[in-house]
């Protein structure tokens, strides 16, 4: 029993170090903010981690309206409400489906290259370079990534979020057979700006998170191979159960 409640307090004690550990790295990094952007830097991740995942953003958001517009659309047809099957699909996928999906997709893709890119430069010793060339990693690692992120992950979701849409007028007008002035002037009618805004609002925080996590156990990766790889899957897990977590208190906020 004493041996249970040892292990139990080890883990407690682990998981609120590094806690600590990555509120302290955060707070490094709001810093560093006050000194000029590295504008050039910011535009380079934007490219690499933005631009990069436009293509699986899309592909994955396209599929999400078809499927739920398929899942929703006979059923409104059924009690008569067709005449709202656009705002219906607008909504979900502006206020929840497109800040969330882009969240995990970014999270899959640019937390892990992050993590892979900044491990890769523990282990070969390139961060102890900076660090005796008198260069701080957070400001020359941490901060363009955050900003990129912060930036690009918005910005996805613009686009995810009009392409989930495009995806479910695609079923409705073609497959359910409603009429594509009745999509969009649901549209038009119930669906309010803040709808969008407040899933824009999401996307920044979401970017925010993926980026220090990233870069948390990419400076804190294990020595070797083996280790670059257990970062990169620790970000991952991380990222998308902080982007669920945050999703919820954001929607109680928000909405």
């Amino acid at each position: 029993m004493l041996h249970l409640l040892e292990q139990i307090g080890a883990f407690v004690i682990a998981r609120c170090e590094a806690f600590g550990t990555v509120v302290l790295l955060y707070a490094e990094t709001m810093r560093q903010l006050r000194h000029r952007p590295r504008v050039r830097h910011i535009l380079a991740q934007m490219s690499h981690l933005g631009v990069d995942s436009l293509s699986i953003v899309c592909l994955t958001l396209l599929f999400t309206g078809v499927v739920l517009t398929l899942q929703t659309a006979h059923e409104f047809i059924k009690f008569g409400a067709q005449g709202t099957i656009g705002a219906v699909i607008a909504i979900a996928i502006g206020r929840e489906l497109g800040p969330v999906l882009v969240g995990v997709v970014c999270a899959g893709r640019v937390g892990a290259a992050i993590t892979a890119e900044i491990s890769t430069m523990k282990v070969t010793e390139q961060i102890d370079a900076l660090r005796v060339m008198a260069v701080s990693p957070v400001d020359y690692l941490i901060v363009p990534r955050m900003l990129a992120c912060m930036l690009v992950v918005p910005l996805l979701t613009v686009f995810g979020d009009f392409i989930g849409v495009f995806g479910g007028w695609v079923v409705a007008v073609y497959y359910s057979g409603v009429s594509s002035f009745l999509f969009t002037n649901a549209i038009h009618v119930y669906v309010d700006a803040y709808d969008l805004l407040g899933g824009l609002v999401k996307a920044v925080f979401f970017g925010n998170v993926i980026a220090v996590l990233g870069c948390y156990y990419g400076l804190h990766a294990p020595d070797g191979a083996e280790g670059v790889g257990r970062a990169t899957t620790r970000t991952v897990v991380a990222s998308i159960i902080v982007i669920f977590i945050l999703n919820a208190l954001l929607t109680l906020i928000l909405y």
